[in-house]
């Protein structure tokens, strides 16, 4: 009797064990997009991507449906693919007009301050009226300085590009896109055509900058026409400086605002010159003066702005809604501290066609592949079918936008390699083949 009772127990503990083992077994998924998309297996089988880290979202926009996806929710480094998400903060913010400065009158006096607008004596933007409108006050010119309250390099920018062109420092108040522009007879702006001087001889023709004061030098000898633009340090009595020589008349500088003073607003240039720019040629320093102006028209008061707080206020009243919380630290992708997820820039592309409808302004604002910006010499088709954002670092190439069918559809797309060895023009031409297959056959 007892050796039955032992065989009943063992063979209950079995069964339960078995039961048990059998339930926490994972359950076998239905057939998902994941494993049965072609579209996805062009990117997941793709041997270019096979050692790098490659994230990619395609969305139909008629029929308002996610198509394919391949890693869409992992994170990645935008690099200049930021620069559509500070697109959609000026489009939600700034108007149709660039808030070009803002003043106030006292007696004769002209009280002026910045608003981030980086047009001003930018030596490839034409005019934008803010000029003639300090050279033709009758009375004084006071400038006051002290209202961006940031630093003046972004966070995970890397200092040691301080003097690249790219790296253009931050200001309310940008004179010349805050960069001396060199070519071989001429100096702009002029007073600092003194400051130049030989460092050495290289093979290689180069200038640079002293990190931390308008000390230019260069190395080696050019052997053709050249232009350069290198970065200036700013400072306020700089800037004072800068526009009384331009203007022909003296600028003093203000240290304080009135609390609560009235003041106006000049409007400058149309607002689609700005975004045209720093879309097609991925215009750092005017990227990262959007975020400021935005960071301006929130700074009602005049208490002081930086970067900042724009994005913690579009991240928090206008982008709730995206399917991952955007890592996002500055206006241009200079920062390797961004991370965003293609299914998130898909739906910021969303947004930004709902609040611009007009394909003809959207996509003219775009790098237009075969056309115009940074993808002109790709895509190339009597009637080009991307209009995209390019972004590119030190093995990062990412690439979001609007595809056209030769159906003639819409598709939203985005494609983020991370991580990768081999050439960048590797994994550009593999992104090129893959995105022009679509536009053929979907």
């Amino acid at each position: 009797m007892l050796r039955s009772l032992h065989a009943y127990f063992f063979t209950f503990c079995g069964c339960f064990l078995l039961i048990s083992c059998a339930s926490s077994q994972p359950k076998t998924a239905a057939p998902t997009l994941q494993s049965t998309n072609k579209w996805r297996d062009l990117v997941a089988n793709s041997p270019v991507f096979r050692q790098s880290h490659a994230g990619f979202a395609l969305y139909d926009l008629e029929k308002q449906e996610t198509v394919a996806e391949y890693q869409s929710d992992r994170y990645f480094v935008p690099a200049s693919n930021t620069k559509l998400f500070t697109l959609y903060a000026g489009l939600c913010l700034l108007g149709d007009s660039i808030p070009a400065l803002r003043y106030t009158t006292t007696g004769d006096s002209l009280i002026f301050w910045g608003t981030g607008d980086p047009n001003l004596l930018h030596p490839d933007m034409p005019s934008s009226g803010v000029f003639d409108a300090l050279k033709n006050w009758n009375g004084h010119l006071l400038y006051y300085p002290h209202n961006y309250i940031g630093k003046r390099l972004g966070p995970g920018w890397s200092w040691g590009d301080y003097a690249d062109y790219y790296q253009a420092e931050l200001s309310a108040l940008p004179l010349y896109g805050n960069v001396v522009r060199f070519t071989n007879s001429n100096v702009s702006p002029r007073i600092f055509k003194d400051s130049l001087r030989t460092a050495g001889w290289s093979d290689e023709f180069k200038l640079s900058r002293d990190e931390f004061n308008n000390s230019f030098f260069s190395t080696g000898w050019p052997t053709k026409s050249f232009t350069e633009d290198v970065p200036y340090r700013t400072s306020p009595g700089l800037n004072a400086r800068l526009l009384a020589d331009t203007l022909k008349r003296e600028v003093r500088l203000i240290h304080k605002l009135r609390p609560g003073v009235s003041y106006r607003t000049l409007k400058g240039l149309p607002i689609d010159t700005l975004y045209r720019r720093m879309m097609h040629v991925s215009d750092n320093m005017f990227a990262e003066q959007v975020m400021l102006m935005c960071a301006s028209q929130l700074d009602t008061n005049n208490i002081g702005f930086e970067s900042k707080q724009s994005i913690d206020y579009v991240k928090k009243q206008l982008l709730m809604d995206l399917p991952d919380e955007p890592i996002w630290e500055d206006g241009s992708g200079l920062s390797r501290y961004n991370l965003f997820t293609p299914r998130s820039i898909i739906k910021l592309l969303q947004k930004i066609y709902d609040k611009v409808p007009d394909q003809q302004r959207l996509f003219g604002m775009m790098a237009v592949g075969g056309k115009a910006g940074t993808i002109k010499n790709q895509y190339k088709s009597k009637e080009p079918f991307v209009f995209a954002k390019t972004g590119s670092l030190s093995n990062v190439y990412c690439l979001s936008g609007y595809l056209k069918t030769k159906k003639g559809k819409i598709l939203l797309f985005s494609m983020m390699n991370n991580n990768y060895i081999v050439k960048t023009a590797e994994i550009r031409r593999e992104v090129e083949r893959i995105l022009t297959e679509i536009h053929e056959k979907y």
